[in-house]
């Protein structure tokens, strides 16, 4: 059996909880991941890497040695069966430590080549290549390195567990990248909450400002009007921008999205939903920026906007 020396490039993140979501246990992963793993095969050094960036789907390209060829559709299997989604790639590199697997020339195959060119040089009418060397040793089949045509379950065994540990790796790097992403998101969360709160002490001054404009206008106009009809209209009209249900359900979405973060399934790939809940909380904020009708409100919509904006471009790199 193999020896194992496995490197774990993940970084150490220190996240505080003196915030109002106490309760989050860092059940967030990133997209983002790196898993490195050596391991010893006879004097094969067999190296694992594992790379992702965000992807809506599973997309996993492979580098696999020749050698292990054969084991190509396995390994994409422990990788997939491992990744859940993500621009993943997978590099399973060989260097021969005995140096004993140096190419080998194919001299028959050499010779053929030369026979087909010649020919169709001739048929052509085109000159042959003064150096023959420099076209046919980039043809296919010309060199080969003397490996093994399938892989032994021992060595398999061996290569498979180095995959599984680089896998290990890289997950632990993909959980400590989500810590900080879910350190901004509870930092922007609090951020519209808080915004939230600077909205009420305007609303009154609103609803007395529309009231009072109506009233002059009308005063301006000398034909009588029904003072009664007028509260009855100024109360519909005034209703129709209440804000106070967008208000309480953007608390609700805020609320969500952190139960959505806290939950146990969180790593088994919440992005998307919380993709969705980050649209229905811009649906409220963009609301409340239409019915506001008050120029500091629509600052404060604004300054929502720009962190609901952040939330949602980390949202993008979420597993």
């Amino acid at each position: 059996m193999g020896t194992l020396a496995c490197t774990d490039a993940s970084r150490k993140n220190t996240i505080g909880h003196d915030n109002i979501l106490t309760s989050y246990k860092d059940m967030l992963f990133s997209m983002t991941g790196y898993g490195k793993c050596e391991t010893q095969w006879g004097n094969r050094k067999i190296t694992v890497e594992i790379k992702s960036l965000n992807s809506k789907n599973l997309d996993i390209t492979t580098h696999i040695a020749p050698a292990y060829g054969d084991k190509c559709l396995a390994l994409r299997k422990i990788v997939a069966d491992s990744a859940v989604r993500g621009k993943i790639d997978l590099s399973l590199y060989v260097e021969d430590t005995a140096g004993s697997s140096a190419a080998v020339i194919n001299g028959d195959l050499v010779r053929d080549y030369v026979a087909q060119l010649s020919s169709v040089s001739k048929q052509a009418g085109i000159n042959e290549p003064a150096d023959w060397w420099s076209i046919i040793s980039h043809l296919p089949g010309v060199t080969q390195t003397n490996t093994a045509a399938t892989t032994s379950d021992e060595e398999w065994e061996v290569v498979s567990k180095a995959v599984n540990e680089a896998l290990d790796h890289f997950h632990d790097f993909r959980r400590q990248e989500g810590e900080a992403v879910s350190a901004k998101f509870r930092e922007k969360l609090q951020n519209i909450a808080a915004l939230l709160k600077e909205v009420e002490p305007y609303e009154g001054q609103r609803t007395e400002k529309i009231r009072q404009q109506i009233i002059d206008r009308l005063n301006s106009v000398t034909t009588d009007y029904d003072r009664n009809r007028l509260e009855e209209e100024m109360i519909y009209y005034i209703e129709k921008l209440d804000i106070n249900e967008e208000k309480q359900r953007l608390r609700n979405h805020i609320d969500y999205f952190a139960d959505t973060m806290n939950s146990d399934v969180a790593q088994a790939g919440v992005g998307k939903k919380l993709g969705f809940i980050a649209q229905e909380m811009g649906r409220e904020i963009n609301t409340l920026g239409s019915k506001s009708n008050h120029a500091e409100m629509q600052n404060i919509v604004v300054r929502m906007k720009d962190e609901l904006e952040q939330i949602k471009e980390q949202v993008l790199n979420v597993l």
